[in-house]
């Protein structure tokens, strides 16, 4: 007996809530641009500038002992996080060490490693000799400036992309329930990294592009569905062809969309930090595009007035 997560031939009127599904993502599509204006995005130093330092050690790591000491160097802001991928029996801190400005007779690489020999100093005292330095990262003023600039020029090239891809592949009526989804999506996963502070950095950004594809995706297949059986139930009111369509694809989607985010939900808990703000990013964004896919992008094409004969339309356009 094969084990079903979705049962055959559900019925599910989805688009009976489409008015407050309607609301609950209006009101998260402008919360979330609050929250990204006024609390802001937590960047990592890939965009900020500064140092990174990855320790591993084989005794009892003291949190409070490393903040309070590297606290009284004086570099500015410090960040400490415990990790989780290092060896077995050992224990990691992850240590983010805030750009500093040059001293007198320094240059900025100078001052930047100044800082990082003084933490390197620090934790040795604190943790003892025997601790390994897995890993050092020193970026610069300029290199974060450029990395933003191309982060955020990777993401609208990409939404761009889909937008004119879906603009060309289908009529004008579905192609704004794509692009609304799309940017439904973006705009509610920016607010919840904004909310939970987890890193901004050059791996969200892959994150991002991940769900932009991951979205469109997912709407296209509910969008082809769609358009097929309107050729196959002229007749079928549109409210009920949608509900259909969408029980239909129910399988496909929550199969697609599980499978995924069981490997994501590992690689976020035993992935370690430097994985966490990448996969926390892409489960979001996969829970909220299956959840646009379904609940938004399929209904606004009730509003919009999607045509039933569009084949017959484009065919004799396409005779004459």
């Amino acid at each position: 007996m094969l084990l079903k997560l979705v049962p055959d031939n559900t019925k599910i009127p989805f688009t009976k809530g489409r008015y407050a599904a309607v609301g609950i993502s209006l009101f998260l599509a402008l919360a979330s641009i609050a929250a990204v204006a006024t609390i802001g995005l937590n960047f990592g130093v890939d965009f900020k500038g500064g140092v990174t330092l990855e320790v591993e050690s084989e005794g009892e790591v003291n949190l409070g002992a490393i903040r309070s000491g590297l606290g009284d160097l004086g570099l500015g802001e410090v960040t400490v996080t415990e990790i989780q991928d290092v060896g077995v029996g050992e224990k990691g801190v992850l240590i983010t060490v805030a750009q500093q400005a040059p001293r007198e007779g320094e240059d900025f690489d100078a001052a930047q490693q100044r800082a990082s020999d003084e933490v390197r100093a620090e934790l040795q005292e604190i943790l003892g000799e025997d601790i390994v330095f897995r890993k050092q990262e020193i970026v610069g003023a300029t290199v974060s400036g450029e990395l933003i600039e191309k982060g955020a020029l990777a993401v609208g090239i990409a939404v761009l992309l889909m937008v004119l891809y879906i603009w060309w592949r289908y009529e004008w009526q579905f192609a704004v329930g794509s692009i609304v989804a799309l940017f439904h999506d973006i705009a509610i996963t920016m607010g919840v990294l904004a909310v939970t502070r987890l890193d901004f950095n050059l791996s969200t950004i892959a994150a991002l592009l991940t769900i932009v594809g991951y979205s469109m995706n997912d709407t296209v297949v509910v969008f082809d569905r769609i358009r097929e059986n309107l050729r196959k139930y002229k007749k079928m009111p549109l409210q009920e062809l949608i509900d259909l369509t969408v029980n239909e694809t129910l399988t496909r989607t929550v199969m697609t969309s599980g499978t995924t985010l069981l490997s994501l939900v590992a690689l976020f808990f035993f992935g370690g930090e430097v994985l966490r703000g990448f996969t926390g990013a892409i489960i979001f964004g996969i829970l909220i595009g299956t959840y646009s896919s379904i609940f938004v992008a399929a209904p606004i094409l009730m509003w919009t007035g999607v045509k039933r004969d569009w084949s017959k339309v484009k065919d004799a356009t396409a005779t004459a």
